[in-house]
């Protein structure tokens, strides 16, 4: 039997869906989800196996014109997915125009890969607005093959895995068959604790934070973690931990209550919070954050 293997990539601006379609592809929470733009900062894989298929989703960053050196090094690994990609799916929600940026544009409309356009949140919209956007988008991405989909209520996810499934080319496995990401055990922690961050604070501060995990040891019936949220200045300090700590333990408690789900164990989680001024700009220590790798 002959077997195929490859990458897609999904690009878009931010808050259009493409981490709730990865999770649905994948059938697992690899990627958080919050209503607020730039949730997503690294490039997740997620691998998806049949008897005679592999499949390498990978979720990315949000376009956006960067602000900060951190913003710079999340769009690298949008820039990264479109130089390994084998299928590129580019994501729009009903009522957008185009990229943020129109150098990427440009790369979608002039590439020589299969591109799948997926205009998403279709149960936001009328039968009349998705005939009308179908039209905009065949006119302003003519190389793509359109799909309607809503990614939250898994409408029509099905046809477009079927679809990839049959554009894949022909190779073996990248990864061993019962893989199912790229991404090391810390690294889910520390986005389930950042995603609960980008839920109860505003403004500046979930934009503020790091999340890293200092230990993270396993025995038979649980896993004991310690992670330390890292933030800019003494104020936002005080912000995340709130009055006598119970912000802090709001956050605790239900990223532990997610990590139990993932894990399928028992979790002893330990939260502190340290300030590390202006690590945004600081691009060794993004480095040690696993950005500008």
């Amino acid at each position: 039997m002959k077997h195929k293997a490859g990458f897609v990539n999904i690009i878009g601006n931010p808050n259009v869906g493409k981490s709730t379609l990865m999770n649905a592809f994948v059938g697992e929470k690899l990627s958080i989800i919050t209503s607020k733009a730039q949730t997503t900062r690294h490039r997740i894989l997620g691998i998806v196996n049949g008897d005679d298929f592999q499949i390498l989703f990978s979720d990315t960053p949000g376009i956006i014109k960067p602000a900060y050196e951190l913003q710079s090094s999340m769009m690298d690994f949008v820039k990264s997915a479109f130089e390994d990609a084998d299928i590129l799916i580019y994501m729009v929600e009903i009522g957008e125009k185009e990229l943020k940026d129109e150098a990427f544009f440009n790369k979608i409309t002039n590439s020589k890969i299969p591109v799948l356009l997926l205009l998403n949140k279709i149960d936001k919209s009328s039968q009349e607005e998705v005939e009308e956007k179908i039209l905009y988008w065949k006119k302003k991405v003519p190389n793509a093959e359109i799909f309607i989909i809503s990614a939250l209520e898994n409408f029509n996810v099905e046809s477009v895995f079927n679809r990839i499934v049959e554009l894949l080319p022909e190779s073996p496995p990248f990864y061993p068959k019962d893989q199912l990401t790229d991404k090391p055990e810390r690294f889910f922690i520390n986005e389930a604790i950042r995603e609960k961050i980008l839920l109860h604070y505003k403004k500046e501060i979930p934009y503020a934070v790091e999340v890293e995990t200092e230990e993270f040891i396993e025995s038979d019936k649980i896993i004991r973690i310690r992670s330390v949220i890292m933030v800019e200045r003494e104020t936002q300090k005080g912000i995340i931990i709130g009055h006598k700590g119970a912000a802090l333990k709001r956050v605790g408690t239900e990223a532990r209550k997610d990590l139990e789900k993932f894990f399928n164990k028992k979790i002893h989680l330990e939260l502190y919070v340290k300030v590390n001024k202006n690590w945004r700009n600081d691009k060794r220590q993004l480095r040690r954050f696993g950005y500008n790798e």
